[in-house]
């Protein structure tokens, strides 16, 4: 089975795990804590930031997207105009992870940057009014089947947010706030949000994703 390193509160490990789900393939979850990375995680992908998922042939996909498109080709290999990215969801994507999260790293960390908080701020916000107005007619911000372009994003949209939730919460951006709104109240994230146990060797198999009824007790907050 393939084994997946994620660590619950990295966005990048979040959108992964969004995919994995989504698209219902099975995987053994293993949580890392970041300050004492497992030893055959590092053996797998020694750059050691997750999420990494190791494959059962051994072979290794440790970037985030490459695991989200790992996990929504199977099913498109039959219906090519599924696939994901196109050209322009993924320069979206492109944008959300240059420009958008280089400017809400330096928001959320202002003091690790020694920067203006709000200077940053500023400009990531100028980027999500973009993302508002994609929203206008349209109740997704790509054009791709599966909605991966969606799952990509979200989770940094949900960190800037979660930064200073009443400045979001006062933007004009009624499309975005719903959007973000609608995947946050989702069975889907009620399932990739669930809280387990740092992994240790030795522990028997976490399955991911957790089925309906685990995730309906879980708080995912």
């Amino acid at each position: 089975m393939p084994i997946l390193y994620s660590f619950r509160r990295c966005p990048y490990a979040m959108r992964a795990r969004l995919a994995i789900a989504a698209n219902a393939r099975l995987v053994e979850l293993r949580e890392v804590v970041l300050r004492d990375k497992p030893s055959a995680m590092l053996e797998a992908s020694p750059k050691g930031t997750v999420p990494v998922l190791v494959l059962p042939d051994g072979s290794v996909i440790d970037e985030s997207l490459g695991i989200m498109q790992w996990a929504v080709l199977r099913d498109t290999a039959d219906r090519p105009e599924a696939a994901w990215p196109n050209e322009a969801d993924a320069a979206l994507i492109a944008s959300n992870d240059g420009a958008f999260k280089y400017h809400l790293d330096r928001y959320k960390y202002a003091d690790r940057y020694g920067v203006d908080a709000s200077a940053h701020r500023d400009v990531a916000t100028n980027l999500l009014r973009d993302m508002d107005e994609r929203l206008a007619g349209s109740d997704t911000l790509g054009c791709d089947g599966h909605r991966m372009t969606d799952l990509a994003i979200m989770p940094f949209v949900r960190q800037f947010a979660e930064t200073d939730r009443s400045y979001f919460n006062g933007l004009p951006f009624d499309r975005l706030q719903r959007w973000l709104a609608g995947h946050l109240a989702s069975a889907l994230f009620a399932r990739v949000m669930v809280r387990p146990v740092p992994w240790q060797p030795g522990d028997p198999a976490m399955l991911f994703p957790v089925d309906e009824d685990q995730a309906a007790m879980a708080q995912p907050g």
